[in-house]
C-alpha cells in the first residue's frame, strides 16, 4: 500500500499547513488513515467514444473496502483478472475532494468492454 501513501502525500502535507520541512511521520499517518477511512476510489478506463476518448467509470469503492485493499495490494494483477487489458486510471477521493490518480496499462483482452458503466447515482 506504499504506493498509495506516496499518491497522498504531497496532498496530506499541504493539508497539514507546513511550508517548510516534513509533517512528522505519526501525523502524517494518522491523516492517512483518516482520508482512507473517509475516502473512495473510482476505477475509470480509457475508451474511444463519438470520434475521441473519455474515461467510463466501471467502478467506485469506499477506499477500505475489500476490493480497494486488493487493488492496493498489486493494482495491475487486480485490475487484469477483474476487467481485463486497457488504460485504466484510478482516482482517489476525501470526501468529495478529488486527491490523487494514478494510471495503469495492464496488458490483455479487455473484458471491460461488455460492462455497462457505473451509474454513481446509486
Amino acid at each position: 500500500m506504499e504506493w498509495v501513501f506516496d499518491l497522498y502525500r504531497e496532498p496530506l502535507r499541504k493539508a497539514s499547513g507546513i511550508k517548510k520541512g516534513e509533517p512528522d511521520a505519526e501525523a502524517m499517518k494518522g491523516a492517512f488513515k483518516q482520508a482512507l477511512d473517509e475516502g473512495s476510489i473510482k476505477v475509470l478506463v480509457q475508451e474511444p467514444w463519438m470520434g475521441t476518448i473519455r474515461f467510463k467509470t466501471l467502478a467506485v469503492h469506499k477506499a477500505t473496502s475489500d476490493e480497494a485493499e486488493k487493488l492496493f495490494r498489486n493494482p495491475m494483477e487486480y485490475l487484469r483478472g477483474k476487467y481485463g487489458g486497457g488504460k485504466y486510471k484510478i482516482n482517489f477521493y476525501h470526501g468529495m475532494n478529488f486527491m490523487a490518480t494514478k494510471n495503469f496499462k495492464p496488458e490483455g483482452e479487455p473484458l471491460w468492454r461488455d460492462l455497462p458503466e457505473f451509474d454513481e447515482e446509486l
